[in-house]
C-alpha cells in the first residue's frame, strides 16, 4: 500500500508537470484557433511559423548567442575549476560560496543588475550584452558541474604520466581531459539548454534583439495565437533533445569507466 501511494504521487506530479505541455503541442496540430475544441489535425501553424520572418531571426539570435555563451561559459567555467580545485580548503570553499551567490539569486535580480552594470561603463545593450550576461550567469553552473569530477581524478595518474616523460601539458591533454570530457560535455548541454531558455536576463539586456522567448512574451502580449503553440512546442522539443543527448552522455560515460575498471581488475587478477 505505502508501494501504491508513492507512485500515485508521483504520477500526480508528473501530471501536474507535463499535462499542459501535453495540451499545448496537441492544439499545435489543431486545425482550428480554438484552445477548447478539436477540429482536425493539420501542420499549418508550423508552416506558418516557418514563414514568419521575425521569428526565424529570433530563431537564429536565440541559437548562436546560445551555442556562443555555452562555449565560452563552458572554457571559463572549466578553466576556473581547475584553479579553484587546486586552492587551499578554506579559499576553496570562500570562492564556491561566492559562485553559488548567482545560481540562488533570481533571475529578475541577475538581469536587473547585469543591466545596471552595462550602462555603468557605457556599453549599449544588444548581442554583445546578450552574450556576456549569459556567459556570467551560465558559468556558475560549469563550476559546479565540473568539480565533483575534479574531486573523483586520481592525483597519481598525472604524476604517473609526468614520470613516463610527458610534459605537464601532454599529461593533462591525455590524462586528466579524457576524464573531464563527460563532465565538460554536460555542463555544456546545461549551458546551452539554460541559454536558450532564458526569459529574464535576456529581456532586461538584449536591447533590440529578440529571442524565442522574448518573441512569445510579445505574442501573448497582443493574442495568444496557435503560432505560439507551435512555437513553444519546437522550444520544448529542441531542449529536451539536449536533456536526452547529455543524459545519453554521461550513461555512455559511466559504462566506459566501468568497462575500464572491470578490464583493470581482470588484468590485475591475471597476474
Amino acid at each position: 500500500m505505502k508501494k501504491f501511494f508513492k507512485n500515485f504521487y508521483l504520477l500526480l506530479i508528473f501530471l501536474f508537470l507535463y499535462a499542459p505541455i501535453a495540451v499545448l503541442m496537441l492544439y499545435s496540430f489543431n486545425d482550428s484557433k480554438s484552445r477548447r475544441i478539436w477540429h482536425g489535425f493539420t501542420t499549418k501553424w508550423y508552416v506558418e511559423l516557418l514563414g514568419d520572418a521575425d521569428i526565424l531571426h529570433s530563431l537564429y539570435v536565440t541559437l548562436l548567442g546560445a551555442v556562443i555563451a555555452a562555449v565560452l561559459a563552458t572554457l571559463l567555467g572549466t578553466v576556473a575549476a581547475i584553479g579553484i580545485h587546486n586552492m587551499r580548503r578554506r579559499t576553496r570553499t570562500a570562492y564556491l560560496t561566492v559562485n553559488n551567490i548567482p545560481m540562488s539569486s533570481s533571475d529578475t535580480i541577475m538581469g536587473v543588475t547585469f543591466m545596471l552594470l552595462f550602462a555603468a561603463i557605457g556599453l549599449d545593450k544588444g548581442y554583445l550584452t546578450l552574450i556576456l550576461a549569459h556567459v556570467t550567469f551560465c558559468t556558475p553552473y560549469v563550476i559546479l558541474n565540473v568539480m565533483p569530477k575534479l574531486r573523483q581524478l586520481d592525483p597519481s595518474l598525472y604524476n604517473a604520466a609526468l614520470d613516463l616523460g610527458c610534459t605537464p601539458k601532454q599529461a593533462f591533454m591525455k590524462v586528466i581531459m579524457p576524464q573531464l570530457s563527460p563532465a565538460i560535455l554536460s555542463a555544456f548541454l546545461i549551458c546551452l539548454t539554460y541559454s536558450i531558455d532564458d526569459f529574464m536576463i535576456s529581456y532586461f539586456n538584449s536591447g533590440t534583439m529578440q529571442t524565442l522567448p522574448i518573441a512569445i512574451y510579445s505574442m501573448t502580449r497582443k493574442k495568444v495565437s496557435p503560432e505560439i503553440n507551435a512555437l513553444s512546442a519546437v522550444i520544448f522539443c529542441v531542449i529536451l533533445a539536449i536533456i536526452l543527448i547529455s543524459n545519453a552522455a554521461d550513461s555512455r560515460a559511466y559504462r566506459r569507466n566501468q568497462n575500464a575498471i572491470r578490464k583493470a581488475m581482470a588484468d590485475e587478477g591475471g597476474r
